[in-house]
């Protein structure tokens, strides 16, 4: 058989496996719009305090916080006596939709070529039917930003709900450019470069970025002043709201003497700019809040960053800029883990930062950094129905999420996890081979 041929049937076979996963995945019940009355829960409203009382949702929003509310014709009741309501969570730093499988290339849709390409939109190529999706929502996440990673400019984030036909449905409104500021020193424990060629490295990349800022900065210049007005370039458009102030510059950065070169780099410039990672900002929490930057931090579930730090620095890394003053928001940096951001917020909360602080910080924080405040991230009248109800404290893992709500939809409690579960709790024994 000739190789390309080869190729050819290797390259079917993986995506007909694909389809099979897919269908074997898919969720059999469907979520359901309409009115709903939960009465009798014990409400956190974030912004709000805690209340006792009834919620309800109506053309999928929060239509009424109170005691004793009269069910509108047709609501559908719940029963959430002895229950918990809380705001749907958001982790604003994944690539959920982005990755069906990490280790299979063909399925990984976030890093494409080049190294300055902001014009790249992650939510083109967000998977509305990724299987990890319906796993993540069930945990009580109802919203991500989901985030292309790679060269100097990978791409821009957007925020999604995860529920929705088309990424578009899902689209909340809010994006984010992302610069990965250059890193000194070893990217890791196999880098094997010469302190020489590292450093010649880091400064190419530094010129390589202030030189691309500088032509974005001019051609902004330009367009605004009227000149410009017909000429198309995709880098340096994509910039625009950047410099317009409707869209933040998320930078990634994590070692300490990177963030202060990042805190130095942004200096005088007059754009929202959000700090993400921020692994040792513990290190310099007073000089990142005195530059006023928010920060999105995570995983908080991962090993420090030096071997000879202390075991729990990334857990109590949070509460330590929050300390110092920093508006901090959690997030799990996951492409299929992302349930996992309550666990993260949880360690976070045992390590210094508090439940109700680290409740903050999956819920109106992530909002407020996202501009996305006035309809997530707490539960409030007018406000979108994102939403869920747990039987206690959803940082615990042995408690459950009984109902999820998007958008105010009812979201069927179903997933991959879910159908496996069931299957092997229901095996038969096995085929017996004959001797």
């Amino acid at each position: 058989m000739k190789p390309i041929f080869s190729k050819i049937i290797l390259i079917a076979l993986f995506f007909a496996s694909l389809i099979n996963y897919s269908a074997m995945g898919q969720i059999i019940q469907a979520p359901v719009y309409g009115t709903f009355l939960i009465q009798g829960g014990t409400l956190y409203t974030i912004t709000q305090g805690v209340i006792e009382g009834d919620l309800l949702i109506e053309d999928g929003r929060i239509a009424a916080i109170g005691s004793n509310l009269e069910p509108p014709e047709g609501a559908t009741i719940i029963d959430a006596i002895n229950k918990r309501i809380y705001p749907g969570f958001i982790d604003a730093g994944t690539q959920l939709g982005l990755s069906e499988i990490s280790s299979v290339p063909l399925t990984r849709d976030f890093n494409e070529r080049g190294s300055l390409i902001p014009y790249v939109q992650a939510l083109t190529a967000i998977n509305p039917n990724s299987i990890p999706i319906a796993v993540t929502r069930v945990s009580g996440v109802t919203t991500v930003l989901s985030s292309p990673s790679g060269g100097l400019f990978p791409g821009t984030a957007a925020a999604i709900n995860l529920i929705g036909y088309t990424p578009y449905q899902m689209y909340d409104g809010a994006k984010g450019v992302v610069l990965n500021f250059p890193r000194s020193g070893k990217t890791g424990r196999w880098d094997r470069r010469s302190m020489e060629k590292r450093d010649e490295e880091y400064r190419e990349n530094i010129k390589k970025l202030n030189d691309f800022w500088d032509e974005a900065d001019r051609y902004y210049q330009l367009k605004t002043s009227g000149h410009l007005k017909d000429q198309k370039n995709p880098p340096l458009d994509a910039m625009l709201p950047v410099f317009e102030n409707t869209v933040p510059l998320l930078i990634e950065v994590n070692r300490a003497p990177d963030i202060l070169e990042v805190l130095k780099w942004a200096e005088g410039k007059e754009i929202r700019i959000v700090l993400t990672g921020v692994a040792e900002g513990w290190r310099v929490a007073n000089e990142i809040a005195e530059s006023g930057h928010p920060v999105i931090t995570g995983p908080v579930l991962q090993t420090p960053s030096r071997a000879y730090d202390r075991y729990d620095r990334p857990y109590a890394n949070a509460s330590k800029m929050k300390e110092a003053g920093v508006k901090v928001a959690i997030r799990t940096n996951e492409m299929e883990n992302v349930r996992n951001l309550p666990f993260n917020a949880g360690y976070a909360a045992a390590y210094g930062l508090g439940k109700e602080e680290a409740l903050k910080s999956i819920t109106i924080v992530p909002a407020q950094i996202l501009g996305i405040d006035d309809r997530l991230g707490s539960l409030e009248i007018g406000k979108t129905a994102n939403l869920f109800i747990s039987n206690g404290d959803p940082f615990e893992p042995r408690v459950q999420i009984e109902q999820v709500f998007i958008s105010g939809w009812k979201i069927p409690m179903e997933n991959r996890h879910t159908q496996l579960y069931e299957q092997f709790l229901e095996r038969s024994p096995g085929i017996q081979l004959n001797e």
